[in-house]
């Protein structure tokens, strides 16, 4: 059966999610395994690909999560394929929607809910993906929620990332205090047996670790983590951010950077999930596909941005803000002092028109920088600190760019990727290897 908004099942939807599902949601033309007899106050969508092994030790760890907690909870998985998915990921697929009744019962997680977006005539379109599965799992979850009880959360997992028992309670916490509508979860990568795959994984990690560091070193409210499996939000942020994109790979950047120009996200604490660390060539971009690449070409095809890069973004950030009341020529010519190929970078992006719009809409300062930085979002941010490395700054082997910008930050930097990775995940509340 196929529960849709306004079935007479539950009370009605609040106004702003039912129009967002007319006007953005899924149609709801995939069917849940079974209909909930009650709605829930959150919801863990997990999207699912040939993930059977997986799968199977990531609701072994949510079902040690307490009980009280976990009743509260949907916990829905989406099991997807493209229309050109191979025979293997088919199998796999099948093997999944049959062991999951059994796991529903061996785990006791009497709220563990499928959708089956893998068999013949539901799969999903050629060219889609985790995007689009994401989607579907928490457009439906939205249908499935408790709004009279207050403001629900929804929250995104990966078929191969463990939690921790601390997972929901966590969640539940942060939202109770925070008033942000998303949250960015902190996360260590699983260890891995073969030294090199594990030297890859730490490579990476330690990459994405400094990126944010230097964004936060920058001044740039982007200074977040955005992995896919270690993310949350409010049903309302999600719905005032537009809802999940449909993207195959980099849909969890893109989701954490509307969510936070709509409603901010903060980072929460409490808690690690621990993503795999394996190599993958589903996506085109993102950690499998990271590690894929150095394992398959050495550890030299991922260098690491120079510290200068994010001094110019921070200059840039600084610039504006000290100087919102000037005109666009004028910060052109003042980018221009900064940097010749952040000059560049703004006049091809359209930065006078745009900063004429913020000025003539925000007649707050207030106002006017954050529409600034919802114009200079971290998308733009990493385009330009893209030019950046292109252009002027060759990125480098991370051994001399990570302990520039560990200093700056104020701390003495280890000398090896192994403990410069640690020291980051303290820094970043992920110094906890508990499972």
């Amino acid at each position: 059966m196929i529960y849709a908004p306004n079935s007479g099942l539950f009370p009605p939807l609040p106004s702003a999610v039912s129009i967002y599902i007319k006007k953005r949601g899924i149609l709801f033309d995939r069917v849940l395994n079974e209909v909930p007899c009650s709605q829930f106050f959150g919801a863990v969508v997990i999207p699912s690909l040939a993930e059977t092994s997986n799968l199977l030790q990531t609701l072994k760890t949510l079902s040690l999560n307490p009980a009280v907690i976990l009743d509260q909870f949907i916990i829905l998985v989406v099991v997807n394929q493209r229309t050109d998915a191979s025979e293997s990921e088919s199998s796999d697929n099948l093997e999944t929607i049959r062991m999951l009744p059994e796991w529903k019962r061996k785990f006791g997680l009497k709220n563990l809910f499928w959708v089956d977006a893998a068999t013949t005539g539901k799969e999903l379109p050629q060219k889609q993906g985790v995007g689009l599965a994401r989607k579907i799992g928490l457009d439906m979850s939205l249908t499935l929620l408790n709004f009279a009880a207050g403001d629900p959360l929804l929250v995104c997992l990966d078929a191969d990332t463990l939690v921790q028992p601390d997972y929901l309670h966590a969640i539940v916490s942060h939202f109770a205090h925070s008033s942000a509508g998303g949250a960015s979860i902190p996360y260590r990568h699983q260890t891995c047996a073969d030294p090199i795959a594990q030297s890859a994984i730490e490579r990476y990690e330690l990459f994405l670790r400094i990126y944010v560091l230097g964004l936060e070193l920058a001044g740039s409210p982007y200074s977040f983590h955005t992995v896919g499996s270690a993310m949350a939000c409010r049903a309302s942020a999600y719905v005032s951010s537009g809802g999940m994109n449909r993207r195959l790979a980099g849909e969890d950047f893109y989701f954490l950077q509307q969510v936070h120009k709509t409603s901010g996200v903060e980072v929460l604490s409490g808690t690690i999930v621990h993503p795999s660390p394996r190599s993958s060539n589903r996506v085109p971009f993102g950690t499998g596909r990271a590690v894929g690449d150095m394992l398959a070409g050495g550890e030299q095809q991922l260098l690491f941005y120079q510290p200068v890069v994010f001094s110019i973004v921070g200059e840039w950030l600084a610039y504006v803000a000290e100087n919102s009341g000037q005109d666009a020529l004028q910060l052109l010519n003042g980018a221009a002092k900064i940097s010749a190929v952040l000059h560049d970078f703004l006049k091809q992006s359209g930065f006078e028109g745009a900063w004429k719009n913020l000025k003539k809409n925000c007649n707050e300062d207030l106002k006017l920088m954050s529409a600034f930085h919802g114009w200079f979002d971290a998308f733009r941010t990493m385009r330009l600190i893209h030019e950046l490395s292109n252009k002027d700054y060759p990125r480098i082997e991370p051994e001399t760019a990570v302990s520039q910008v560990i200093e700056r930050a104020g701390h003495r930097s280890p000398e090896t990727v192994t403990d410069q990775l640690d020291l980051l995940r303290r820094l970043q509340g992920a110094d906890s290897q508990a499972l």
